[in-house]
């Protein structure tokens, strides 16, 4: 009996054993359970669909403040002077990110959120019902027309393992999550690659690029992030091993009296514990 002296529904005693039985076999947890924590809150997942990690927790809630950096420094010089931002999240699998930025940011933003693997995005249409909207295709095709040149953020956590790295993930992530979440191509830079050449035009000037990467590939990014015209700097929390390229697109002439909302410091942005720590820019490492 529960702790509230009912019985257990019919069936509870089989479905634990069956639970009991999946984990063992290695299932990951939080398709068994059909949710992850992410950000405080549960993000549902299923078979098929990649599982959020604690490390994307960076994306999202430097995402987040970067968006209130934004709205609270140009409210007097009339750069990207909104009340609500545009953010698009690709490849986003369960839609996690997307539901953090929804669940942390004040203004009420207008998001979109996109993956080409039919279950995600019925994963992500069930977590984001009435919060995005929840488009199929690849990266930036499906977004509507008028969106080029008005979105303040694009935030991805894309593929960037290396292939040749994919037989050392664990058990849980080879046998029960999608390859094609994973494989990231020969360096683990080929949907990065693709993602950073084709931001710039769905970019308003001064607007921000944020991509989860390994600690080992942050310099190669970097180093793109410039060829594209992107003002990068990279960003790392050590607790939970995560790291991230953030490239800001320059504002033209005519809109710059001043400096865009900058990326600036972990301290002058908020707490380092949320933001990670702002690398130095050093020498960028070039793209193989």
């Amino acid at each position: 009996m529960s702790e509230a002296g009912t019985m257990p529904a019919p069936g509870y005693a089989d479905r634990l054993e069956e639970m009991v039985q999946r984990r063992i076999a290695g299932h990951p947890l939080e398709q068994i359970l059909g949710w992850a924590e992410f950000c405080g809150l549960r993000v549902p997942v299923a078979p098929g669909v990649f599982v959020p990690r604690r490390r994307t927790e960076l994306l999202a809630t430097h995402a987040v403040q970067l968006l209130a950096a934004m709205t609270d420094s140009t409210a007097g010089a009339g750069q990207l002077a909104k009340t609500a931002s545009t953010v698009v999240e690709l490849c986003c699998g369960s839609g996690a990110v997307t539901l953090a930025i929804a669940a942390q940011t004040a203004a009420s933003p207008t998001l979109f959120a996109v993956d080409f693997q039919p279950e995600a995005v019925e994963r992500a249409r069930l977590s984001l019902d009435g919060v995005a909207t929840v488009l199929a295709g690849d990266l930036f095709s499906p977004l509507p027309g008028e969106l080029p040149g008005r979105v303040d953020m694009v935030v991805a956590n894309a593929p960037y393992i290396p292939t040749a790295q994919l037989p050392t993930l664990p058990h849980e992530a080879r046998d029960y999550e999608p390859m094609l979440t994973l494989d990231g191509g020969s360096d683990g830079l080929d949907v990065l690659r693709r993602i950073i050449s084709a931001a710039p035009p769905w970019l308003r000037p001064g607007g921000y690029l944020l991509l989860e990467c390994s600690r080992q590939q942050a310099q190669t990014v970097r180093h793109i992030l410039t060829l594209h015209g992107f003002t990068p700097e990279i960003v790392r929390r050590k607790a939970t091993d995560a790291t991230i390229a953030v490239g800001r697109r320059e504002l033209a002439a005519a809109d710059a009296p001043g400096r865009a909302a900058s990326l600036g410091t972990a301290e002058s942005l908020g707490t380092g514990e949320s933001l990670g720590t702002v690398e130095p820019l050093g020498t960028a490492a070039s793209p193989e």
